[in-house]
């Protein structure tokens, strides 16, 4: 176990620092996430409130659903094919790494990524949005934890119906276009129109999203209420949410497990 661990680490930063050198995928999932929050909560700024809370900062607390998809999905579709057409997945597996650890390091790499994202986007609030600073912060952490497994699972399914690197900016579509649109982002799920809101609650931002709001403010938006909430209650109120990330953590293991392919696919 320790063994793997120290692998996962040493594979996360080398994760990042090959990400630091690709100006390209750099400023894909990290720097667009973080622009399209900007261009949402300005054009979100005339809306007075939503459920309660002023309209900025309402999508501000829902972006990090729509940054597992830039940080965590597309990234590591990216990654994971690419390093199996280029054969690095079969070199690490012949090696000490567990192949616990090679996948395990790649996706601690995303959650790094992910939660700096997170980090920028709190400091944001605070400073531009003149925002409250997090109310519940273990239970944001966990909602980002739980996030990261189910779409770093995702992405490895993915990977395994990938051609190619270049292909995956092809494959990743469909999920990304299902999350921006479909995501609770700028209105809580009761004020959504009802085929929207069915494919709302099946897609595993939702929950993320739900959490991170009532974690961050402090209120009940998990039940769209927006009520006042203890930290105790905070953690009551977000158990739906954490049982659905839990069964979509579930269900997109066993979609890794039947997809995912350690050698090349051609020849």
């Amino acid at each position: 176990m320790t063994a793997d661990l120290r692998h996962a680490v040493r594979l996360a930063g080398m994760d990042l620092r090959l990400l630091g050198r690709n100006q390209t995928a750099l400023v894909t999932v990290l720097l667009l996430p973080l622009l399209m929050s900007w261009l949402f909560s300005w054009t979100g700024g005339d809306t007075a409130t939503v459920a309660g809370v002023p309209g900025a900062l309402f999508m501000l607390t829902g972006m990090p659903g729509l940054m597992l998809c830039f940080a965590v999905f597309i990234n590591l579709v990216n990654v994971y094919t690419a390093r199996r057409e280029e054969l690095v997945l079969k070199r690490l597996r012949t090696g000490q790494a567990s192949p616990a650890g090679i996948l395990g390091g790649t996706a601690l790499g995303g959650l790094v990524l992910y939660m700096a994202q997170i980090a920028l986007l709190v400091a944001w609030i605070m400073r531009a949005e003149d925002g409250p600073a997090p109310a519940n912060v273990p239970l944001l952490l966990l909602a980002a934890v739980l996030g990261t497994a189910v779409f770093a699972l995702l992405a490895m399914a993915f990977s395994g119906i990938t051609a190619s690197a270049e292909l995956a900016q092809v494959t990743v579509l469909p999920v990304l276009l299902v999350t921006m649109v479909a995501g609770p982002y700028f209105a809580p799920l009761s004020a959504m129109p009802e085929p929207l809101r069915q494919i709302a609650q099946a897609v595993p931002a939702t929950p993320v999203v739900e959490i991170f709001r009532t974690a961050y403010l402090g209120a009940d938006f998990v039940g769209d209420a927006g009520g006042p909430l203890s930290t105790g209650e905070q953690w009551l109120a977000a158990l739906p949410s954490l049982g659905i990330l839990l069964a979509w953590t579930v269900l997109a293991g066993l979609a890794a497990r039947w997809l995912f392919r350690w050698d090349p696919r051609r020849g």
